[in-house]
């Protein structure tokens, strides 16, 4: 099992598979001059598998696959069988804009996806273009219905909340739990990329969600949905779904952060505010076997920071240059 420094035990990966994306949404991607990778420069399914198998090794479980957009990247099914086929992990997982979702959802459930994790930022269809630029609503909600009906359950689905973006539609997603078993989690903006768009301003803070949210009723661990990060759950009265909440800034969570991140470019980036990484593709392509890979990825986390600095960063209106797509989410 690993630890980092502070004693954390680190049993979570989140594994880009791409930097890729087919929306430009606003709070994470430039409209206009994306800077991906070459392809050259993106993991192989042999170097994804390599690397996750030495994370096993190590003593992570948990994986959830990332990006980009990881339905973009071809073949991605083929490689989920790989992880899921890893001794050691068990629970497998995976994040996603929904947009291709519904074409894939009973392929991938059949490859061993366990869940899935659906961000979705408006219920208005006109909204929607505005927000994520490309992209229809109606796919993405074909999508979630797509994963349900596969079973790729718990079905979560992921809202950054933003002032003058849809702050105002934060009772109608919690609504949405009432009669079905959806998970909808408020996510707290966070100044990371250089998009342009986090401000002070913007960030509708998490006493504000939890009103807009409300009428919630706190839930025990063993009653909120499977789930390996830092959300905190509650239920409407009588719902069949959760709410939960993500605050990076009003709520940290980082005393209880059991996760690191391998970037679509093999680097490995302990914290997602991180500036720091470590790269293990360059040694993975010169022929380094497991006992050297394992250790460059324990020496990695024993580096991981005591926590994130987005509360001074917010403060002065910066962001985090690292885009979304660059970390892996």
């Amino acid at each position: 099992m690993m630890r980092d420094g502070f004693g954390r035990t680190i049993d979570y990966l989140r594994l880009s598979v791409t930097d890729r994306c087919n929306l430009r949404c606003v709070y994470c991607l430039p409209e206009a001059a994306p800077r991906f990778v070459p392809g050259a420069d993106l993991l192989g399914d042999d170097e994804v598998a390599a690397l996750a198998g030495a994370f096993a090794r190590l003593g992570v479980s948990k994986i959830r696959v990332t990006g980009g957009e990881p339905l973009v990247r071809p073949g991605l099914p083929a490689l989920l069988r790989r992880l899921r086929a890893l001794p050691g992990i068990e629970d497998l997982s995976l994040s996603t804009n929904g947009v291709l979702l519904a074409g894939l959802a009973g392929e991938l459930k059949a490859a061993g996806l366990d869940r899935v994790n659906v961000s979705l930022d408006t219920l208005e269809p006109e909204r929607f273009k505005r927000i994520a630029r490309f992209g229809a609503l109606g796919s993405v909600l074909a999508g979630v219905e797509a994963a349900l009906e596969a079973g790729l359950a718990p079905v979560k689905l992921n809202v950054v909340a933003a002032r003058g973006m849809n702050e105002d539609e934060l009772s109608d997603f919690a609504a949405l739990t009432q009669d079905r078993p959806l998970h909808v989690r408020f996510i707290e903006l966070m100044p990371m990329g250089e998009t342009g768009f986090f401000s002070p301003e913007r960030r509708v803070p998490l006493a504000e969600m939890m009103a807009a949210a409300g009428p919630l009723e706190p839930l025990a661990r063993e009653g909120s949905p499977l789930g390996h990060g830092p959300a905190r759950y509650y239920r409407r009265p009588g719902a069949a779904g959760t709410v939960g909440f993500i605050s990076a800034l009003s709520c940290g969570f980082c005393g209880a952060c059991n996760r690191v991140r391998l970037s679509s470019t093999g680097t490995l980036i302990p914290c997602l505010d991180g500036e720091d990484g470590a790269d293990l593709r360059t040694p993975l392509r010169a022929g380094a076997g497991p006992a050297e890979l394992e250790d460059l990825i324990r020496g990695a986390v024993r580096g991981k920071p005591e926590s994130h600095g987005m509360g001074a960063r917010a403060a002065s209106s910066g962001a985090n240059p690292r885009l979304m797509c660059q970390i892996g989410g």
